[in-house]
């Protein structure tokens, strides 16, 4: 089996994040990070980007649906609303 470049590594670094990689790949991976420390730092990277996007999406979420409002809040708002409705 022949080394793999960064340039494949980072690849499959990519490609697990989407899909299991089988016995060959994870062992040529796990072979080219214990070497280079680039795409080691590569892979902390991306797991960081993706942890960060998926809170962020998960924030987006909650701010959407008023997770983040508070009781008194929602009720200004409902009679704000109301007032609005009132006045048309």
């Amino acid at each position: 089996m022949k080394m793999l470049t960064c340039k494949d590594a980072s690849h499959l670094i990519s490609e697990r994040q989407e899909r299991p990689l089988g016995f060959r790949e994870r062992w040529g991976l796990r072979m080219h990070l214990w070497i280079c420390a680039n795409c080691r730092r590569f892979e902390r990277q991306l797991a960081l980007m993706r942890k960060a996007l998926s809170e962020l999406g998960r924030r987006a979420e909650a701010e959407a649906q008023g997770a983040d409002l508070t009781p008194e809040a929602r009720e200004r708002i409902r009679k704000a609303l109301a007032e609005r409705r009132g006045h048309e």
